[in-house]
């Protein structure tokens, strides 16, 4: 692909030097051609790099079409992909819930009583609420004086404003 190209822009690169060189034919040969009532009279090499930027534009429009093509093809692929996966759980998931159905079938459970719960917060072994929860005895504050005030609220305040 690369090889092919190289050999492009080679091979127009030597049409384009062939072209230029013949000035004879470029100089006084013209073309002439009517477009929405206007005269255009083009030399050959003039001509020719019409064509040349005519198969340019046509190129790259090409391009951008494969590239779109490309694109939607690998994102309908990935869609593709996604949505078998999705069946797959799906499928999946129906076994595992048929299997579970047999199973209580086969075999009833009994309802049982819950469990105690075991609280063991400091992770002795033993069950906290058998426990003495108040290992230190509370000890009173005395209540402080203050002679701070609040600012914002209506503690403290003096009534003579």
């Amino acid at each position: 692909m690369i090889v092919l190209g190289l050999l492009l822009i080679v091979l127009a690169g030597a049409t384009v030097i062939a072209v230029s060189w013949d000035e004879t034919a470029a100089s006084t040969t013209t073309a002439t051609f009517t477009m929405f009532d206007r005269v255009i009279q083009l030399t050959q090499l003039e001509l020719f790099f019409a064509g040349v930027a005519t198969g340019a534009v046509l190129l790259l429009g090409l391009g951008i079409v494969f590239a779109g093509m490309r694109r939607s093809s690998a994102h309908r692929r990935r869609l593709r992909t996604s949505r078998a996966e999705a069946r797959d759980r799906v499928i999946r998931l129906e076994e595992e819930k048929r299997e579970l159905e047999r199973k209580l079938e086969a075999n009833p459970a009994t309802p049982t009583a819950p469990a105690a719960p075991v609280v063991d917060r400091d992770r002795d072994g033993v069950d906290d609420r058998a426990e003495d929860t108040a290992p230190h005895p509370r000890v009173e504050v005395p209540r402080q004086p203050s002679t701070d005030q609040l600012v914002a609220g209506r503690h403290g305040r003096s009534d003579h404003h």
